[in-house]
This record gives C-alpha cells, structure tokens and sequence, in this order.
C-alpha cells in the first residue's frame, strides 16, 4: 500500500463515529516505520472551532485499515 492510496480514505473514531478528516502526511522515525499519523480536519470541524486543522495520531492508535475507511480508537 502507498501513502497515496491511505490519503483517499476517511480516518473516523470508532469510539464516537466522527469522521476526523483524511490523512495530510505521516511521520517516518529513522528505521523506516510510520509513528504519527497527521490528519488534516474536514471543512465543517474548520470552520467550527478555527482552531488548528490537522490532529496528529499515534500509529499505533490504528485498529484497522480497510478499503475505504481507516479506523482510530482515540
């Protein structure tokens, strides 16, 4: 999988069901393994609250990756 194919899917919170928005970027430590997750807010969250737009998540906050949807547990 490429960090392309990731980018396309919705990040949504399996606690509460929000979709947080999709992924912008990811943090890559010096072995080559992705630590954070940075996931840019969807419009609506944006306007809402104006404050920053992105969350950063913990990769090991991912409980599953499937086609069109990538589960958090935050």
């Amino acid at each position: 999988m490429f960090l392309g194919d990731l980018q396309t899917k919705d990040v949504v919170n399996i606690n509460d069901g929000k979709n947080l928005g999709r992924i912008a970027d990811v943090e890559i430590d010096s072995e080559g393994k992705i630590v954070n997750i940075l996931i840019e807010k969807r419009r609506f969250f944006k306007k809402l609250f104006n404050s920053s737009n992105q969350y950063n998540i913990m990769f090991k906050e991912i409980s599953k990756i499937g086609d069109d949807v990538i589960l958090i547990n935050i």
